[in-house]
């Protein structure tokens, strides 16, 4: 029995996620079989590896500004009453995002949206917020306090897909880091898949596109300077728009929001103005989350990727089941084979 029928067979046993959520997912209705295959051929490789494509979740890693402080603390031993046993344990502090915070996926109800620009200042109403699928605020989130009641984090399936990597930095900035609101373009993409050993087989319908930048070179732990979190590089509004035709059901970046930030004073100069349409801030978050279904993967760290020359592996992102959450903490791996040329 070869290496290959071996790992197919292994994929197999993973279950194929409840229909009781097929009104609430996107593009990962393609996960199955053919995903699982390439999965598997990558997997039965005599080479193959496994890849941490996420950061150790500390107190003092780089942390976002929207979800809240995270300072994990840790108890002091404590021993079992009438018996030989000791535990440990930890906890977070009150109010903090835990699924926003380090290397996440976002569910697809973490975005919605109005049908017209809201000009910050009128009176709003909620109750004409869409979701995804068109679903309504009452049908998703309908009180201020409550949870997601559909398009939550339980909603998202096991992703166990091929990973394509693109290596922007390498093969678009000569091994530089992309700066501070950058635009990941089209021709970027193209440009970097044609100098890889993927040119003839492209994106294909079910990937995972991870998209290497150099941003996380400002990724550090203890985050002293904190400049990770305060702009980034991102993909540009028709690079959505082809991810989306590649049928994909992720896209990551080595960044924390995967669109673009400039200075944060000065979000809405000229250069957006001229890439994205009106009202359109945050076109990967709003293209992907509320209009296909394709799920956005933050803060990845795709170094060893690079540097090994990784352009396809398996990929497995497993969300937490936090029933009604935004989001969730994960810990994706990739299996894939180094290539010396």
């Amino acid at each position: 029995m070869n290496r290959y029928f071996i790992s197919y067979l292994f994929l197999l046993t993973l279950p194929l996620y409840s229909d009781s959520f097929n009104d609430q997912r996107g593009m990962t209705k393609l996960l199955g079989l053919d995903t699982y295959s390439r999965c598997a051929k990558e997997l039965s490789k005599e080479d193959v590896k496994p890849y941490e494509l996420s950061y150790e979740r500390t107190g003092s890693m780089p942390k976002s500004p929207f979800a809240g402080e995270y300072k994990p603390k840790f108890l002091p031993i404590t021993p079992w009453e009438k018996s030989v046993h000791v535990f440990t344990m930890d906890v977070l502090n009150k109010d903090v995002n835990d699924g926003n915070q380090g290397t996440q996926i976002d569910a697809l109800g973490h975005f919605g949206y109005f049908d017209d620009t809201w000009d910050g200042k009128s009176e709003i109403d909620i109750s004409e917020i869409k979701f995804f699928g068109e679903k309504t605020q009452d049908e998703v989130k309908p009180l201020p306090d409550s949870p997601l009641l559909k398009l939550g984090i339980e909603s998202v399936p096991p992703i166990v897909t091929s990973a394509v990597f693109i290596d922007v930095r390498k093969h678009m900035h000569n091994g530089e880091a992309m700066k501070a609101g950058e635009y990941v373009t089209v021709d970027d993409v193209k440009e970097s898949l044609a100098k890889s050993s993927l040119k003839e087989r492209g994106i294909l319908p079910g990937d995972v596109v991870l998209i290497y930048t150099g941003w996380s070179d400002n990724y550090e732990d203890p985050d002293i300077s904190g400049i990770y979190y305060s702009m980034a590089p991102g993909i540009s509004y028709n690079l959505a728009k082809y991810l989306i035709s590649k049928k994909v059901v992720g896209v990551g970046l080595d960044t924390w929001g995967v669109d673009r930030f400039a200075d944060p004073n000065n979000l809405r100069d000229e250069h957006i103005k001229k890439q994205n349409p009106p009202g359109i801030e945050n076109p990967a978050h709003h293209l992907f989350l509320t209009q296909e279904g394709i799920h956005t993967l933050e803060n990845f760290k795709l170094d060893e990727l690079s540097k090994d020359n990784v352009d396809l592996s398996c990929i497995m992102i497993l969300p937490l089941l936090t029933k009604g959450s935004s989001g969730s903490p994960i810990r994706p791996v990739a299996f894939g084979s180094p290539n010396q040329s």
